[in-house]
C-alpha cells in the first residue's frame, strides 16, 4: 500500500514538472509575441508611411483591418459552434441584436478605438519610430489616472513612483527631440513633429478613458471574448467608413479604396488585425510583469531598428529618458502589496475583471479585445488544460 502511494507521489511530482517546464516554455513564446507584435506593428506603420511613392489612405486600412479581425472572428466561434451554421447565426442573432442594450455599449469604446487607430497612423507618419514608442507609454498614466477617478481604484506607493518616472521620461524625450528635429526628421515637407506629438498625446488620453469605461460598463458581462471583438469589429468597420468618407471620400471615389497598397501595406494590415488577436491568446499565459518586460524590451527593439531602418540619431538625453520609461514600466507591472489586493480589479494596470471573477483587458494596438477565462480554453482546449495544471 505504502509503496502505491510512493508511485502515485512520484507521479504526480513528474507530472508537475513537466507542467512547470510547459508552463516556463509558453512564458517564453508569450514573451516573443508580444515584444515582436509592440514593435513590428509600430516600425512597419513608420516604414510604409515613408516610402516615396503613392500613398495609401490610412482610413481605408483601418477600416480593412476592422473586416478582417471580424470575420476572423466569425471563424472562430464557428469553430466553436462545430461548424454548425444554424447555431452560430443564431447566437449571433441572439447576441448582437436581441441584446441590443449590450451590443450599444460598445458603441462608445469602439468609437474611440477607431479615432485612436487612425490617429496611430497619424503620429507614427510624423515621429520617429522610437520617439513614438516612447511617448505612447503614457497609456498606462492616464489608464492610471481614469481608474482613480473613475473607478476609486488604489494605487500602491510603487506605482504613484512609476508614474512620475514615466511622465518625467517621457518629458526627457520629448525636450530631447524638439531640440533635435532636424536629425530626426529627414522630410520636414512630408512630416510635422508637433502634429504627430499631439496625435499620440490624444491616442493615450482615448485609450486610457476607453479601457477604464470598458471596465465600468461591462462588469459581470458574460459575453465571449470573441463575441465581443466581433460586436467592437462592426461598430468599427461602420464608423471607420464614417470617417473615411468624412476625410478621404473625394480621393477614395476617385483613386479607389485600394490605392497606393503593396504588399508591406497588406502586412501591416494583417499585423494590425491578427496580431492584436494572436496577443489576445498568447497573453493568458504572460502575467503583469513579463507584459511590463516585453513592453520594455519592445521600445528597445525599436529603438535599435530606428538607427538602422531610418538613421535616428540616440543621444545620451534620449537613452535617460527611454530607460527611465523603462523601468517605469516594468515597476508598475510589479504585484501589489496583499494589503491593497482586497478590493476587485486591484490596480489600475490595464486588465479588467468582472464579477465573475474572469479577467478582461483591452490591449490597444488595434483594439483587439482579451481575456482570461474559460472562454479561451475553449478556443485552446490542449494548452488550457496543461496551465489548469499550474
Amino acid at each position: 500500500m505504502a509503496g502505491g502511494n510512493h508511485t502515485k507521489a512520484e507521479e504526480e511530482k513528474g507530472m508537475s514538472r513537466a507542467q512547470s517546464d510547459v508552463n516556463r516554455k509558453l512564458k517564453y513564446i508569450s514573451l516573443a509575441v508580444l515584444v515582436v507584435q509592440n514593435a513590428s506593428l509600430i516600425l512597419s506603420i513608420r516604414f510604409v508611411r515613408t516610402l516615396p511613392g503613392d500613398r495609401f489612405y490610412a482610413t481605408s486600412a483601418v477600416v480593412m483591418a476592422e473586416v478582417l479581425k471580424v470575420l476572423t472572428c466569425l471563424l472562430i466561434i464557428l469553430l466553436q459552434k462545430r461548424l454548425n451554421m444554424k447555431e452560430t447565426v443564431l447566437f449571433l442573432f441572439d447576441s448582437i441584436v436581441v441584446q441590443y442594450k449590450d451590443t450599444l455599449k460598445l458603441a462608445v469604446p469602439s468609437l474611440i478605438y477607431t479615432l485612436q487607430n487612425n490617429l496611430q497612423y497619424i503620429a507614427i507618419s510624423n515621429l520617429p519610430a522610437a520617439t513614438f514608442q516612447v511617448t505612447y507609454q503614457l497609456k498606462i498614466l492616464t489608464t492610471a489616472l481614469f481608474s482613480v477617478l473613475m473607478l476609486r481604484k488604489s494605487l500602491s506607493r510603487v506605482q504613484w513612483v512609476s508614474l512620475l518616472l514615466l511622465f518625467a521620461g517621457v518629458a526627457i524625450v520629448q525636450v530631447q527631440q524638439e531640440g533635435n528635429k532636424e536629425s530626426t526628421l529627414t522630410d520636414s515637407s512630408s512630416q510635422n513633429y508637433t502634429v504627430g506629438l499631439v496625435a499620440v498625446v490624444i491616442s493615450c488620453l482615448s485609450s486610457g478613458f476607453a479601457g477604464v469605461y470598458f471596465e465600468k460598463i461591462l462588469k459581470g458581462s458574460s459575453a465571449s471574448v470573441w463575441m465581443r471583438n466581433v460586436q467592437l469589429g462592426l461598430f468599427g468597420m461602420a464608423l471607420g467608413l464614417l470617417g473615411m468618407w468624412w476625410n478621404d471620400g473625394a480621393a477614395i471615389s476617385e483613386k479607389g479604396f485600394f490605392f497606393g497598397y503593396t504588399s508591406m501595406v497588406w502586412c501591416v494590415i494583417f499585423n494590425q488585425a491578427f496580431g492584436g488577436l494572436l496577443v489576445a491568446v498568447v497573453v493568458k499565459y504572460a502575467d503583469n510583469i513579463l507584459k511590463g518586460f516585453a513592453t520594455s524590451f519592445s521600445i528597445i527593439v525599436s529603438t535599435v531598428a530606428s538607427i538602422y531602418l531610418f538613421g535616428f540619431h540616440v543621444d545620451l538625453m534620449f537613452t535617460a529618458g527611454a530607460g527611465m520609461v523603462i523601468g517605469a514600466v516594468y515597476m508598475y507591472s510589479l504585484p501589489k502589496p496583499p494589503s491593497m489586493l482586497s478590493g476587485v480589479g486591484g490596480g489600475a494596470s490595464g486588465d479588467t475583471q468582472s464579477e465573475d471573477g474572469s479577467k478582461i483587458g483591452l490591449l490597444n494596438n488595434g483594439g483587439s479585445l482579451t481575456e482570461e477565462n474559460g472562454e479561451m480554453d475553449s478556443f485552446l482546449p490542449k494548452l488550457a488544460g496543461k496551465q489548469k495544471g499550474n
